[in-house]
């Protein structure tokens, strides 16, 4: 409920300016919106090789436990 009434209360347009001109005009709930699922893509962008790295020492140490285990 309160992001539907914040959602009301900022649909004014705002302008964003890019370089070479480049403009794009939304509204501020919608620009907001944006930035929010664009940071949080990037956050997990930037996990991405810690849990990789993280996954592969888990499936070495669980074959070493089960060469261990069946001596």
């Amino acid at each position: 409920m309160t992001a539907l009434g914040f959602a009301l209360k900022n649909a004014e347009p705002v302008t964003l300016h890019y370089y070479l001109g480049f403009a794009w005009r939304a509204p501020l709930v919608l620009v907001l919106l944006v930035t929010l699922c664009m940071g949080a893509l990037v956050g997990i962008l930037a996990c991405l090789p810690l849990v990789f790295r993280q996954r592969r020492r888990l499936l070495a140490m669980q074959r070493e436990l089960n060469s261990v285990g069946s001596r």
